[in-house]
C-alpha cells in the first residue's frame, strides 16, 4: 500500500469533487425538485458517480500506458505542464463549454452528463499526482499489487468518497438547506478547482526539478 498520503489525497479529491455543485449534486437536487420526488435525488447520485468514475478510469488508463513508455521524471514534467495548461484553459474558456442536459433526462442521460462534465473539468488529470507514487516509479511495489489493480483501487477510493459527499450534499440541500441560501452563501468552487489544478501541476514540476 506504500505511504498513506496518496490514498488520503485520492479520497480528499473525491470529497472535493462531491462538494462541487458542478460535478453533480446540484443537478440531482434540481431533478428531484422538477419531479417533486425526493427519491430521485438519492437515486440520481449513482449514475453521477458511475459517469465520474468512468471518466477518471479512462484518464488513469492513459496515464498508466504512458508510464510504461516514458521515464518517470519526464512523465512528471509532462503531467505538471498538462495540469497547469488545463487550468489556464478551464479559467479562460471553461464557461463557454458547459455541458447542458435538460431536466427531463433519465438516469442514463445523467450518467453521460456526469462523464462529460468530469472530463471537461479535468477530474482524471487531478488524480495523476496521487496515482504516480502508487503505480509508477520508486513508490510502486512490484511484489505486492500490480499497477492496474492499484489504480482501480485508487479510483474506487476516490469514487466512494465522491459518492458519499455528493449524496450528503444533495440530500441536505433538498431536504433542509434549499437553493436560496446557496445563492447568498456559496463560494466559487470552480475558481478553487482552477487553483488546485495549478498547485498540483506546480508541485509535480517542483518535484521533478528537485529530483534532477
Amino acid at each position: 500500500m506504500t505511504e498513506i498520503w496518496p490514498w488520503l489525497a485520492l479520497a480528499g479529491l473525491g470529497a472535493f469533487h462531491g462538494l462541487n455543485p458542478g460535478m453533480g449534486w446540484l443537478f440531482a437536487v434540481a431533478l428531484g425538485m422538477h419531479r417533486h420526488d425526493g427519491r430521485i435525488v438519492r437515486l440520481a447520485v449513482v449514475p453521477i458517480a458511475f459517469g465520474h468514475a468512468l471518466s477518471v478510469a479512462l484518464v488513469a488508463a492513459a496515464f498508466l500506458w504512458a508510464g510504461l513508455l516514458i521515464d518517470a521524471r519526464i512523465l512528471r514534467i509532462a503531467c505538471g505542464a498538462i495540469l497547469i495548461g488545463w487550468a489556464l484553459y478551464h479559467w479562460r474558456y471553461g464557461h463557454r463549454h458547459r455541458v447542458r442536459f435538460g431536466m427531463q433526462t433519465g438516469l442514463i442521460g445523467l450518467g453521460v452528463w456526469s462523464f462529460l462534465i468530469a472530463t471537461a473539468h479535468g477530474a482524471g488529470l487531478m488524480l495523476w499526482p496521487a496515482l504516480m507514487p502508487l503505480c509508477i516509479g520508486a513508490g510502486a511495489e512490484p511484489g505486492t499489487t500490480g499497477p492496474v489493480a492499484t489504480a482501480l483501487l485508487g479510483i474506487g477510493v476516490h469514487t466512494a468518497a465522491m459518492l458519499i459527499v455528493t449524496a450528503a450534499m444533495a440530500i441536505a440541500v433538498y431536504e433542509w438547506v434549499g437553493l436560496e441560501l446557496l445563492r447568498r452563501a456559496w463560494i466559487n468552487v470552480d475558481l478553487v478547482w482552477t487553483w488546485a489544478l495549478v498547485a498540483a501541476g506546480g508541485w509535480l514540476l517542483l518535484v521533478s526539478l528537485v529530483a534532477a
